[in-house]
Order: C-alpha cells, then structure tokens, then sequence
C-alpha cells in the first residue's frame, strides 16, 4: 500500500462497516490474504459487487463484473502490487476490518486519504 500506508505504520481499524457490509470504494481493508490464508494484507477498495472492472494485463485490456459476494482490490503501488488484478475478486467472508486513522508515525498523525495518491 506503498505510499500511503508504510509497514510501519500503526492503523485504528473497525469491524462495523464489515459485517454491515458497508465498505465504499476508496475503503483501506484489511484482509486475510487469498494466496495465503495465514496472512493478512491492506489493500484499497476499487470496486463493489455487480460493478464492472477493466484493468491492464500483460497482453491486454481485460473487462470482467465483480461477482455478488465479493469486492475488487487493488494496492496503492500498481507496479508493484500483487491484488485483485492476480487473483480476482475477493470474497467479502476474508474481509476483516477497515483502517480509517493512522496513530503512528506522528508526523503523518489523521485519516487515511480516501484515494490513491
């Protein structure tokens, strides 16, 4: 989530919009990684179920439909990201919490942005 969320950095995360089911595109998430269950990744909100997705490929533009269930994630560093662009949409069952304050560093002290920078 290169630049705007650093390994370092300490988030505020909340449960709420998860099980409401209330995430929004622009959302920073929490989730547990689909390669790696064991693991948990940060990744943006770019798309809700039922929305459409065109996205680059090595070959080509490819067009797909978020299915029902599920949501469409992308990192910050789209050069250097392995998302939703890999594997596809991510079920909404391995989402876990939304970040939404950063506590540290303090220097960088507030809301998360709601975009990519």
């Amino acid at each position: 989530m290169l630049p705007n969320v650093r390994p370092d950095d300490i988030l505020l995360t909340e449960h709420i919009s998860i099980w409401r089911r209330s995430v929004s595109i622009g959302d920073v998430v929490i989730c547990r990684s689909v390669t790696n269950p064991q693991q948990y990744i940060c990744k943006r909100v770019v798309q809700l179920e039922g929305s459409p997705i065109s996205f680059q490929t090595d070959e080509s533009m490819t067009h797909k439909t978020v299915p029902r269930g599920h949501v469409w994630l992308e990192g910050d560093n789209k050069e250097n990201s392995t998302d939703s662009r890999s594997y596809g949409p991510v079920p909404y069952g391995l989402l876990r919490s939304r970040a939404f304050f950063r506590v540290w560093p303090l220097q960088d002290f507030g809301c998360l942005p709601q975009s990519e920078s």
